[in-house]
């Protein structure tokens, strides 16, 4: 049980971080579209071209970081397969599977997201020389995230399913 508390303890800073991270990462973007909104429609200062690549790959890092923080906070699309369960036991069963499920998406990204970040390691942004292995390294880490988010809830489910059969044994 202390495990899981320091799961639960380890995951909810992680998550905290992730939160901070991604509301800088908000307000870093605006400064390359405010610079290519400025150039387009002024003469203030001159067109750049390296705000366009920084604002997409800030883009890509919003959008990994959103995705992990979904994954912890349920908010991700959810399909509903299976009927509503009518007890907790069952809830635990289908939310097993379901995690389960994301948890072999999140080894998938983890997998072939190292392969994808060691590939972006020998290529450099032609505009800003940006090392591509600094925004394919957003895959393999959401992975992990999944991943670590995933073993948390799956501990939640088995331990639903167990407490309710200790209830009907």
């Amino acid at each position: 049980m202390q495990r899981c508390y320091t799961l639960k303890s380890l995951t909810e800073g992680y998550y905290q971080i992730l939160k901070v991270v991604l509301t800088v990462l908000m307000g870093v973007i605006i400064v390359p579209v405010s610079l290519q909104i400025l150039s387009r429609y002024t003469s203030i200062i001159p067109r750049y071209i390296w705000t366009e690549e920084v604002a997409r790959f800030c883009f890509v890092w919003i959008i990994m970081i959103g995705a992990m923080i979904a994954v912890r906070d349920d908010g991700h699309f959810d399909v509903d397969l299976f009927p509503a369960p009518r007890t907790q036991r069952w809830q635990g069963i289908r939310n097993l599977i379901v995690h389960a499920g994301i948890g072999l998406l999140a080894i998938f990204f983890l997998l072939y997201g190292i392969r994808f970040a060691q590939f972006g390691w020998i290529q450099n942004s032609e505009m800003s020389g940006i090392n591509m292995a600094t925004i394919y390294f957003a895959f393999p880490l959401a992975g992990f995230t999944w991943l670590l988010f995933m073993v948390e809830k799956i501990i939640t489910d088995i331990a639903l399913i167990k407490m309710k059969q200790q209830e009907q044994g």
